[in-house]
C-alpha cells in the first residue's frame, strides 16, 4: 500500500514522502496514529495544506527560539557549591541546577535542553549551550562560586 507521510518518521522518511509499506502496517499502525494517509489525490491536496501550516508553525517557533537565545546570551547565573581541597567541588553542577537557576530569573528551560558536555566539577566561569526548538542554540554563562 502506498502512503503519504504526515510527519517525519525515522524508519520511513520525511513529511510528504510517498512510501510503499505493507497493508497491515499502514492500516494498523501508521493511519490510526495519524502518521500517514493512504496515497490518494485528495490526501495529496490535504497534505500540501498541512505542509504550509507546518512551515508557518516552524517559522514562528524558530523566531520565538531566536528571541529566547538572545535573552539567554544576556543572562549570567551564579551557582554556589561547597568546595573541598584544591578548589574541587563536592559533587558537580547538573543541568537541573542550571535550569532551576534560570527559572529564578523567569526563564523556563527544560533540563534536557541544557547540553553539558562534561559535568562541571571545579570553580570557574563556564559557557553552557542550550538547545532550543527550531535548531537554535543559545549560550548561558554559568559562574560556579564557593558557598
Amino acid at each position: 500500500m502506498k502512503v503519504i507521510l504526515r510527519q517525519d518518521f525515522e524508519q520511513l522518511g520525511r513529511i510528504g514522502d510517498v512510501v510503499e509499506v505493507k497493508d497491515g502496517y499502514a492500516r494498523n499502525f501508521l493511519i490510526p496514529r495519524q502518521i500517514a494517509y493512504q496515497a490518494t489525490e485528495s490526501s495529496m491536496r490535504r497534505l500540501e495544506e498541512e505542509k504550509k501550516q507546518h512551515a508557518k508553525r516552524m517559522e514562528k517557533e524558530k523566531r520565538t527560539s531566536e528571541k529566547l537565545a538572545a535573552e539567554l546570551e544576556k543572562v549570567s547565573i551564579t551557582i554556589q557549591m561547597k568546595v573541598g581541597e584544591e578548589e574541587k567541588l563536592f559533587g558537580s553542577v547538573t543541568s537541573q541546577m542550571i535550569a532551576d537557576a534560570l527559572k529564578e530569573k523567569r526563564i523556563e528551560i527544560d533540563k534536557r535542553q541544557i547540553e553539558l558536555e562534561d559535568s562541571i566539577k571545579a570553580l570557574g566561569i563556564y559557557t553552557v549551550p542550550v538547545k532550543l526548538p527550531g535548531g537554535v542554540t543559545g549560550n548561558v554563562k554559568v559562574w560556579v562560586v564557593r558557598e
